[in-house]
């Protein structure tokens, strides 16, 4: 018999990110940069190495190419494994016919082939489209040492936003009595990080179930676990006390970024906690004469000759004499020419802009206005964008 894993994790990443706008148009959202080297997916796929699960199957649906390409074989995150590592795993024609991922339980439903190679006991279900670390390994002895079917991962959310979230009632044990996805009225400040583990075979149960019921819309949060609840299966909280952002939104990823500058309220440079990612080979950053860099992370490759304030510039970015970056978000391959300004932006890969352009604006208070440019566009000499505009075709 062949050697089985104890835990294997599916890594939902099919999602569209309709609420990126113009940075999904061309890519899934779990490809979109973050942090300068980074991009999203790198974080729960390090999370898997770090917490000992080498094997991942990574649900790709939605604009894949880019994705497939950038984990490959899953060298970068040590998952290139001759039994088990990285596999992408996108919808494909059967024998009965073919459809696309109908929901994350469906898409799972799918996919319980796959699982079923390595015979695990228990299967971690992860979301591709946030930023965190944490120890999957610790959850999963929550889970064992709990007796549990299912353990929702959870983070304390302000009463005030937890009818946005999955709201987890508890109780003194951390067992759930109730699941309410988005409540109107939340009884729990307890929001459902979207992490799942099960016990595999409770998991083949359910999404059986679950495909079998045509009113279904074929969703965790909606169906499967208020299901679990309703037929008496224990299920417990594990609750998670470290960063996590859901970017899913232009202003949840920009501030996201932000919280890297300064003292950063999120360290991506912990060595015992490692981020890996497949980085190209870049040449050092060159700074010009009258260039002038404060409170900025700078990737390798750039040159710079203008101004850079609080700002994430990605490799191979170009800035131009006079140009000035404050506050703003720049993706890899951007030439920003001589004289230009960007101000409180997210300006997404190979972008080209001329000079004496201006690109957004200050911004104070809360809620910014956010400047977005997609990937592979040019603004022509001496163009305005205005702020909050999300700019997807040439200006």
């Amino acid at each position: 018999m062949i050697n089985k894993k104890e835990c294997v994790a599916m890594l939902l990443a099919g999602g569209q990110g309709s609420r990126l706008f113009a940075l999904t148009n061309k890519i899934a959202k779990p490809a979109v940069t973050y942090g300068g080297k980074y991009r999203i997916i790198d974080f729960p796929l390090s999370n898997c190495v770090n917490s000992g699960i080498d094997t991942v199957g990574v649900l790709t649906q939605y604009q894949p190419l880019i994705l497939n390409d950038y984990i490959g074989n899953g060298e970068p995150w040590d998952l290139d494994r001759s039994y088990g590592g990285v596999h992408i795993l996108s919808p494909y024609q059967a024998k009965h016919g073919s459809e696309w991922f109908k929901g994350t339980a469906n898409a799972i439903y799918q996919n319980i082939p796959f699982i079923k190679r390595y015979n695990p006991d228990y299967v971690l279900i992860l979301s591709g489209d946030h930023i965190y670390k944490m120890d999957y390994a610790d959850m999963l002895r929550r889970h064992k040492t709990s007796g549990a079917d299912c353990t929702i991962a959870a983070i304390k959310v302000p009463l005030s936003e937890a009818s946005r979230f999955g709201i987890l009632n508890v109780d003194e044990d951390g067992v759930i009595y109730e699941f309410e996805e988005k409540p109107k009225k939340p009884k729990s400040d307890l929001a459902s990080m979207g992490i799942y583990i099960f016990s595999a075979q409770k998991l083949y149960k359910y999404l059986e179930e679950d495909e079998a019921d045509e009113k279904s819309s074929n969703d965790f949060g909606k169906n499967v676990l208020p299901r679990m609840l309703a037929a008496g299966e224990k299920m417990v909280s594990y609750t998670f006390n470290g960063y996590w952002r859901d970017v899913g939104t232009i202003n949840s990823l920009y501030e996201s970024n932000m919280d890297l500058l300064g003292e950063p309220e999120f360290d991506i440079s912990d060595p015992s906690w490692r981020i890996r990612s497949r980085n190209p080979i870049a040449p050092p950053q060159y700074l010009g004469d009258e260039s002038r860099v404060v409170n900025s992370i700078i990737v390798s490759g750039c040159d710079i000759e203008g101004t850079v304030e609080n700002s994430i510039l990605s490799h191979d970015v170009t800035i131009g004499k006079g140009a000035v970056v404050r506050n703003s978000v720049i993706y890899a391959g951007v030439t920003i020419d001589e004289n230009s300004t960007v101000d409180h932006a997210i300006i997404d890969e190979n972008v080209k802009i001329g000079k004496g352009v201006k690109i957004g604006d200050e911004q104070t208070g809360g809620d910014k206005k956010i400047t977005v440019l997609g990937r592979d566009i040019v603004v022509s000499d001496n163009k305005t964008v205005e702020s909050g505009d999300i700019i997807d075709e040439n200006v």
